[in-house]
């Protein structure tokens, strides 16, 4: 008698197409993960750039006012008396308004993350 040899049937088509489907969708959503992941840490690091300039800007500017304000008053420490309780009516007022301030904040927070 004839012995039968079990050998496997070729693949059809459909299969390697559908493996290689599947390969390029992996390397897809790989891709748009990276993309996604990029785009944030450059959003991210910019806007601690403008943060950090803006944070430069404002402690010059408090500087400059605390010296323009001791040249009216003739007096160093009520010049910058002032403005230490300027900035302590703001502190304040931010405490007083914080649930206020609060939530726009993250929905800005929010729109930033999920931006596409």
């Amino acid at each position: 008698m004839e012995e039968k040899k079990e050998t496997q049937p070729p693949l059809p088509p459909i299969i390697d197409q559908l493996k290689e489907y599947a390969e390029t969708r992996f390397k897809l959503l790989k891709y748009e993960a990276i993309e996604g992941g990029t785009s944030i840490l450059a959003s991210i690091i910019a806007d601690v750039v403008v943060v950090i300039s803006m944070v430069l800007a404002f402690l010059f500017a408090s500087v400059t006012l605390g010296f323009f304000l001791a040249d009216v008053f003739h007096s160093y420490w009520e010049g910058f008396g002032c403005v230490a309780v300027l900035y302590f009516l703001i502190a304040m007022f931010i405490k007083i308004f914080k649930r206020h301030l609060e939530r726009p904040l993250i929905n800005i927070f929010i729109q930033k993350i999920f931006k596409r």
